[in-house]
């Protein structure tokens, strides 16, 4: 993001100290490193009035400023777009410890392209696909990967891809809904009313698109290559079994910082 104009000091409804007292009205916990991200966003007091607002809906504060912070990259997100996790650095950082040298990544169910960014800004000059089936999470992905060069594919996992990455696979992620159908509306108010129920919802265990993504895998992937993707601390046992039965040598890695776990699945 380019740089913004101040806001005229004499708005007092553009005032850092007034911004604050709204943003904890509203109930944002960290009041005080929000109104900092939504002065810096905006260029005009009616644009910072109209942030606010939009924050004290329940809008994430990423969706309302338009990016997120993902291993320090800006990631360009819009409504109706899931936003990436903190939490999903784990599985970038167990991609590129598995395979230092990739030079193929593909990244399905890949949302913002996050994930291919991450990975694509870490690795030297990777060949990065990646594939949605929201055209909003298209869009988005397109604009960045846009200067990695990656290609965005819309349509549902594996179909999307062209053919001739059969077998060329080096890292394959893939951060699958893994929400079960109950537990969605149970999701923070910012998730589930702002976020796409096609990004959030596993189906009934919360592991359908997970096996689906396992099973299809082995034909994909490059000998030695690894599949990657994030789940829950209950529902990791059954995700790794679903990698076994789909012929990958299956672990369990885990970050206690970021609560995160992540199945990883070898092709031998």
């Amino acid at each position: 993001m380019s740089a913004p104009s101040a806001p005229s000091p004499s708005s007092p409804s553009s005032s850092p100290e007034r911004v604050v007292a709204a943003l904890r009205a509203a109930g944002c916990v960290f009041a005080e490193d929000e109104a900092e991200l939504i002065l810096a966003a905006a260029r005009t007091p009616e644009e910072i009035a109209a942030l606010v607002d939009l924050r004290a809906t329940g809008l994430p504060l990423e969706l309302v400023v338009g990016w997120a912070e993902f291993r320090g990259l800006r990631i360009a997100v819009r409504p109706g777009v899931f936003v990436p996790r903190r939490r999903t650095e784990f599985l970038v950082e167990q991609a590129l410890a598995h395979a230092p040298d990739a030079s193929v990544v593909v990244d399905l169910c890949c949302g913002s392209g996050a994930v291919g960014a991450a990975l694509a800004a870490a690795l030297d000059a990777p060949e990065v696909h990646a594939a949605d089936l929201d055209p909003a999470a298209v869009r988005c992905a397109r604009r960045n990967l846009a200067a990695a060069g990656g290609r965005v594919y819309a349509g549902d996992l594996f179909e999307a891809l062209p053919g001739t990455l059969r077998g060329r696979v080096d890292l394959l992620t893939a951060n699958v809904p893994y929400v079960p159908t109950a537990e969605v509306p149970l999701l923070p108010a910012e998730a589930r009313d702002h976020e796409p129920p096609l990004a959030l919802d596993g189906g009934a265990d919360g592991l359908d698109v997970l096996r689906r993504v396992a099973a299809g895998a082995g034909d994909w992937l490059a000998p030695g290559g690894c599949l990657l993707a994030e789940t829950s601390e209950r529902q990791a046992p059954a995700a790794l079994d679903a990698l076994t039965r789909a012929g990958l040598t299956a672990r369990l890695a885990v970050s206690e910082e970021w609560y995160a776990h992540v199945v990883m699945g070898v092709r031998g």
